[in-house]
């Protein structure tokens, strides 16, 4: 050992900059706690889907399969067709959808992008709030108010009908959008606000050409989001739709009672005897919901990782 080991004046030689640094049990245990989470989403997911397929798959059994995908549900006499739920989520679905997405992007834009300071701090939590409303109480509101204006304005003999179902299920994911979409809009770096009007271009410019494109990926997610929640939806179509399980046909489709596969298990699972028929088709129906919803987010996650590697090559 030198003297210039001993030297207290001298310090010891630095650790390697990559070196590894020890790690403390509490760090071990929380890393494979936050690990053993993220698993078990999948484990569930997993678990929920070999339910659906144990308890609906017994169905093809039972039932053929071109009755399954026959045009009739009545249980009572046998008829197990399908498509007449399906064509009802489809049509109230895609009506809200149509109905959500303008308002919803519209009101998104205005808060991130145009309203006034105090405005934005008012405006953004009243939208937290409406996406926490209860589901129950839409479908109140769509009986006591949407239906009856519904009748009114168009003249039709109902107002429960797939018109009402798609406004009130847009009223349910307009918040969910807002909200998504206007994180989205607000996390675009404002250099590409000051560079665009640098540029000369006005601010509706700015914001059509500029904002909007920067922010696409997180406000596809938030349309996909909300898609899924309306597919996923039960008490408010349950109750404001007419629950007529009848084909939607034609032009007139929105303004006709429709039934949905959501309302369907909401309502017949209660009274079905266990291990019938009836039973199992309930179950399959539980299990084409299950898919619709895995695609809806299948599609809104390679969205988003197609926009991230694009980005990514433009970076690079």
């Amino acid at each position: 050992m030198t003297h210039a080991t001993l030297d207290p004046l001298i310090p010891p030689p630095a650790a390697p900059m990559n070196a590894p640094h020890p790690r403390r049990w509490g760090e071990v245990v929380i890393e494979a706690l936050i690990r053993a989470t993220g698993y078990s989403a999948i484990l569930f997911v997993g678990l929920i889907l070999l339910f659906l397929l144990r308890e609906g798959l017994p169905v093809l059994g039972a039932v053929p399969i071109g009755e399954l995908f026959g045009t009739r549900w009545y249980p009572i006499e046998a008829y197990f067709g399908l498509l007449p739920l399906l064509g009802g989520s489809v049509v109230v679905t895609l009506g809200a959808t149509l109905i959500a997405v303008p308002f919803g992007l519209a009101t998104a834009v205005y808060i991130a992008e145009i309203a006034p300071r105090w405005a934005r701090e008012l405006l953004k939590p009243l939208v937290e709030v409406l996406a926490g409303l209860p589901s129950v109480v839409l479908g109140f509101l769509g009986m006591l108010v949407v239906a009856p204006a519904v009748r009114g304005l168009l003249g039709v003999p109902t107002g429960l009908s797939a018109l009402t179902g798609a406004v009130l299920l847009a009223a349910m994911i307009i918040p969910t959008l807002v909200s998504i979409a206007e994180d989205a809009l607000d996390a675009v770096p404002v250099s590409y606000r000051h560079a665009a009007l640098a540029l000369g271009a006005t601010k509706w410019q700015t914001i059509w050409r500029v904002t909007l494109p920067a922010a696409r990926s997180g406000v596809l997610t938030a349309i996909m989001l909300g898609i899924g929640r309306a597919i996923g939806e039960t008490m408010t179509v349950m109750m404001v739709t007419g629950n007529a399980a009848r084909l939607p046909f034609g032009l007139d489709a929105l303004f006709r009672p429709v039934r949905t596969m959501t309302a369907t298990i909401a309502a017949e699972m209660g009274e079905v005897a266990n291990g019938s028929p009836h039973y199992h088709v309930l179950f399959t129906i539980g299990l084409v919901l299950f898919l619709f919803s895995f695609a809806v987010n299948l599609a809104a996650s390679a969205v988003v990782f197609q926009q991230r590697k694009r980005a990514e090559r433009l970076l690079s």
